[in-house]
């Protein structure tokens, strides 16, 4: 900075003030002799002493459990649209849904110092969540809640959007509704499968253990094909996320069966080539870019140390 400083015939603070974009009181030809000094110095600010000094990396860190779903990268684009205007970086790590990778992706995001962190959270690192609470580091969980912990949580309504979904299917004269999920693990899965149960109780139908759909995704056509061999096959079917829907699409295409006409269908998640599809399905879209952008808000509350409880915001999701 001192060599532009000199090449420029300006001050270092002059220059800090040009780097950082306090233009209010430069003139338009010291912004051009300090451009100037600059491409023909080939300077390039240094980041690290930048946050030495300022005590901030300017880098965020988003944790999700599982990037092939097309909600975590709405999501996270969001958050990287929100914080590309106050000139902060993000990075993005996929956990897989798997714990030890998830604290893995914690521990080393926090020993690169990132100014807080945004997570898909697996649910079983609770000590290690519970440590960034005590120590007031800023954090905010995405899409699944962990219970008894007083942490910043962007959710949407799963239980009553399944719980509407399922009596979509009860007025259109289904009783055999079926409902696939993988390893209930999280409190999405859970409060999903709550919603599916809840409907049917309250319509005075059966909840068939059987109709329960529960494995990890290479499991799932093989589950599947025990489902529809049973002797009295479901008419319907809820799929509680995109990657079940799509091995469902695998499954029924192998059996030449077809959405709408052999099945009918509703898939709680956001499917970007649904339109595409020959036959109208019924989809609960979530407000993933709301959801990502209000994390992110609150995340860098936190990091400007402005002091909020921490609450738990539901937005709810549309059935289309």
């Amino acid at each position: 900075m001192a060599d532009v400083a000199r090449e420029a015939g300006v001050s270092k603070s002059t220059v800090s003030q040009y780097l950082n974009k306090r233009y209010e009181y430069m003139g338009e030809k010291t912004k051009q002799k300090i451009e100037e000094a600059i491409e023909t110095l080939g300077y390039q600010p240094n980041f690290l002493a930048r946050s030495l000094k300022q005590k901030r990396t300017s880098l965020i860190g988003i944790i999700v459990a599982n990037i092939t779903h097309y909600f975590s990268t709405e999501v996270s684009r969001a958050i990287e649209d929100y914080f590309h205007q106050y000139d902060l970086q993000t990075i993005v790590c996929n956990a897989d849904d798997n714990p030890e990778k998830e604290k893995k992706y914690i521990e080393m995001l926090r020993a690169k110092q990132v100014d807080g962190l945004i997570i898909f959270p697996t649910g079983k690192n609770n000590d290690l969540y519970e440590s960034m609470v005590k120590q007031n580091y800023p954090v905010v969980f995405v899409d699944r809640k962990v219970e008894n912990l007083d942490v910043f949580s962007i959710i949407t309504d799963n239980t009553e959007s399944t719980y509407k979904a399922i009596q979509h299917f009860i007025k259109h004269g289904h009783h055999h509704i079926a409902f696939a999920v993988q390893p209930l693990t999280v409190s999405t899965r859970i409060e999903r499968l709550e919603g599916y149960k809840k409907a049917l109780t309250e319509a005075g139908l059966e909840v068939n253990p059987n109709y329960i759909i529960e494995a990890s995704i290479p499991e799932m056509k093989k589950k599947l094909e025990q489902l529809f061999t049973s002797e009295v096959k479901p008419t319907a079917l809820f799929a509680a996320n995109d990657r079940v829907f799509i091995a469902l699409g695998e499954f029924l295409k192998e059996k030449g069966m077809k959405f709408g006409k052999d099945l009918d269908v509703v898939v709680f998640d956001n499917i970007p080539f649904s339109q595409m599809l020959e036959t109208s399905l019924s989809f609960i879209i979530q407000p993933a870019a709301k959801m990502g952008t209000k994390a992110a808000e609150l995340l860098h509350e936190q990091i400007r140390k402005e002091s909020h409880i921490p609450e738990v915001f539901v937005f709810p999701s549309e059935m289309i």
